[in-house]
Parts: structure tokens; C-alpha cells; sequence
């Protein structure tokens, strides 16, 4: 299938000046990055830069500065540098007549880091003037960030309209394996919607009934489905205010096709804390002081049969509080089946969010999916059928 918008392959940038928007935003502890997965993933576009010629410029936001320059969200780390195996230079702001000359004075194949384009308060206005100073860094705009394509900053929407740009090989990854699940996917397809609340995902559920043909919900999000049709849920987190738009969702699923599946059975306890006493027990048993913490056999059992059926799984969220044991089971055991399948080659998998990724992590099975994505909120919004500026602009790029 020929992409919507140009990649790397459409670049010649010997003696070219190339701006790459990377996510830098890994957390950080002590000084050190606990989670470096981004800036592996885009190392291979700045390799490949690098080996063509190009004159690198990579930014970057970092954290969430408030006033300015803070030395805590500072970009001047080494993590990046111990990735790409090469020395960088590090411009002590993003824009201004210093930033422009040291990215005049690049040779082929070194590599400018710029200082945290958030310092800048124009940066997530999407300031026209800031977008204007960032291209006059560049030749040409590369963006390799998808875990921030749906915000319409100025590095990742206002460049992109003033030089020639382009999708980066991360980039370019994560919308082929986006496309490959809700674009043209092999059917069926099978999504596995979990985490805590109904409300953070209640357009992602409304998007994905009419385009999937099984939905799987889990977490304590189910606990909302549960008791708005009638299930005892005991004193399981649950939003009631939202019982009248989840019959809307049920009734949505059953006028397009989809099998919504919802936990017929539930691992339980009394609090929720490590190696607390727990028992699986069906609904109708759940008593009033009972959390909800798993989901039960036979809703395994009922989730397994859905994914043994599947030829396209799409998932976002655990099914259960898999950071404590022995909540992990559920989430777990869905790991493994996907990645089973997956190594198999019967089902193509794509997972997405902060929890899933910890928890596909946790399981030991992040490798054994088609494709993990790196992104929160953007793989979230992708979810709800929602376009994502950052790439919508590529796709308009000349």
C-alpha cells in the first residue's frame, strides 16, 4: 500500500540541514532514563540520516516546564548520545542567532540536540514566528514522534508546513502497524479495551463498536457495564453516572454486528493490596464488600476463544490490577495467547498505552507482538477515530 505521506526513502539529504522531531520525554530517576524505548525506536532514523550525509538537528520537548528554562527538564542528558554511539552537540536553546549558528556550522553526518522547545511557551500554541525560527534551523523537517502527533505544536505542525517533511522510520512503523488493525485489517478483529475508568475511553468504545467485530472490556472499567446491567460489582470502582451511556455502547455494538464481551466471572477481595486472600466467584456471588480485582476463568475462557478466532487483535489496557499480585493472572494470560499466536504467525497484534506496555513488559511478551506502540495519549485518540495533526500535516506535506 503506497503511504499517504513521504518517508526517508524520498530524501537525498547529503549536505542538508535536517530537523528531526523526536519524543525525548522518557522518565527519568536519579539523573538517569528508566525507559529509553523512544529514543531506541528513532535511533534508526538518525542512523540512517547520519549515514546519507545529513546534517542532524534533533528537538524535542521535555516534561512540562511552567516558567521557562527549568535545569529539571532540561535536555542536556546523555541517553541519547550512548544510543546513537556518537558525540553530540547540544545548542542551550532551540531557536536564536546561537541555534542557528551552530546549525550552520554542522558538517555531513554530526548531530545538533536542541534544547527543550517547551521552554518556549509559543512551542504548544503553535506559534507561527516560533515555527518560523525552528525552519530557519533547516533545509528539511523530519517527524519521528507519533507519541505526540495529536498535539498541534509548533514543532510538530508549524515546521511541517514551512519545509519539506517527512515521516520518519519510527513514524512510518507505528502508522503501518495503525493501518494494518483498523485501516484494511484482517478480519476479524478483535479489540481489548481494560484500564480503570469508563470515562477515559468512552469515544475510543464508541469508535471501535462499529469497527471491530468482537470488543473485549475489562478492567475496572467493566465494573460500569457490569452494575448498569444490574451485576453486583460490591465495592468495585465504578462511575454510575455513565450506566445510561454504556447501554448506549451496548446498543451501539448490537446494531453493528460487534460481540461485546463483558466479565462473566471475577477474582475478588476484601482490599486491595499484594497476596491479599482472593476467589474467583460468578457475578450473582459478589458480596457488598467485595472488590473487583480480575477477571475470572470462564471470562478467560471467553476472551481466549475470541482471540483463538481473531486474525487482527488490537489492545488498550490491562483486564485486571496487574501491578499486584495475584491480580496479574487475567492480563497475563491474554499476554501470552496473543503472543503465542502472534509468533505463529495466525494473528497480527498491535498494543498501545502506558499500562499495556508495562504490562505486556511485565509478562515477558512485549517481543512477541506485531507491534507495541510507544504512544499514550495519540495511540488513545487513534483509538477514537480522531485525525492526529501531527500526521495529517505530513500527509499535506510537498
Amino acid at each position: 500500500m503506497t503511504n499517504a505521506f513521504k518517508t526517508l526513502d524520498d530524501i537525498a539529504p547529503r549536505g542538508k540541514r535536517v530537523l528531526v522531531r523526536l519524543d525525548l520525554n522518557v522518565p527519568v530517576k536519579d539523573g538517569r532514563v528508566t525507559d529509553a524505548t523512544r529514543i531506541a525506536r528513532s535511533a534508526d532514523t538518525v542512523r540512517e540520516l547520519r549515514e546519507k550525509g545529513a546534517r542532524v538537528i534533533l528537538c524535542s520537548h521535555f516534561g512540562r516546564p511552567k516558567k521557562g528554562p527549568e535545569a529539571a527538564h532540561s535536555l542536556a542528558q546523555d541517553a541519547l548520545e550512548n544510543f546513537l554511539g556518537v558525540a553530540i552537540r547540544f545548542a542551550p536553546d532551540c531557536i536564536g542567532p546561537d541555534a542557528e549558528k551552530m546549525a550552520g556550522s554542522l558538517k555531513d553526518g554530526e548531530v545538533l540536540l536542541l534544547e527543550n522547545t517547551r521552554f518556549h511557551k509559543e512551542e504548544e500554541k503553535n506559534d507561527p514566528r516560533f515555527s518560523a525560527a525552528l525552519a530557519r534551523l533547516a533545509d528539511l523537517y523530519v517527524n519521528d514522534a507519533f507519541s505526540v502527533a495529536h498535539r498541534a505544536n509548533a514543532s510538530t505542525v508549524g515546521i511541517a508546513k514551512l519545509l519539506p517533511a517527512y515521516a520518519g522510520r519510527a513514524m512510518e512503523a507505528e502508522l503501518s502497524a495503525l493501518g494494518a488493525v483498523l485501516g484494511l485489517p484482517k478480519r476479524p478483529v478483535c479489540a481489548i479495551v481494560g484500564g480503570a475508568k469508563v470515562s477515559t475511553k468512552l469515544a475510543a468504545l464508541e469508535n471501535l463498536v462499529g469497527r471491530v467485530d468482537v470488543l473485549v472490556v475489562g478492567g475496572g472499567m467493566a465494573n460500569t457495564f457490569l452494575a448498569a446491567e444490574g451485576s453486583k460489582v460490591g465495592k468495585s470502582l465504578q462511575e454510575a453516572e455513565l450506566h445510561f451511556t454504556t447501554h448506549r455502547i451496548l446498543q451501539a455494538a448490537q446494531a453493528s454486528g460487534c460481540k461485546l464481551i463483558l466479565p462473566i466471572d471475577a477474582v475478588v477481595a476484601k482490599e486491595f493490596k499484594a497476596n491479599a486472600a482472593a476467589r474467583t466467584v460468578p457475578l450473582e456471588s459478589i458480596e457488598p464488600d467485595d472488590m473487583i480485582l480480575d477477571i475470572g476463568s470462564n471470562t478467560l475462557a471467553a476472551i481466549a476463544v475470541a482471540v483463538n478466532g481473531a486474525s487482527t487483535v488490537v489492545w488498550n489496557g490491562p483486564l485486571g490490577a496487574f501491578e499486584v499480585a495475584p491480580f496479574e493472572v487475567g492480563t497475563f494470560a491474554v499476554a501470552h495467547q496473543i503472543a503465542m499466536l502472534t509468533r505463529a504467525g495466525k494473528l497480527v497484534s498491535v498494543a498501545g498505552g502506558g499500562d499495556t506496555d508495562a504490562a505486556l513488559e511485565q509478562a515477558g511478551v512485549i517481543d512477541g507482538f506485531t507491534y507495541v506502540s510507544t504512544a499514550g495519549g495519540a495511540f488513545l485518540e487513534w483509538l477514537e477515530g480522531k485525525e492526529l495533526p501531527g500526521v495529517e500535516v505530513l500527509k499535506t506535506a510537498t
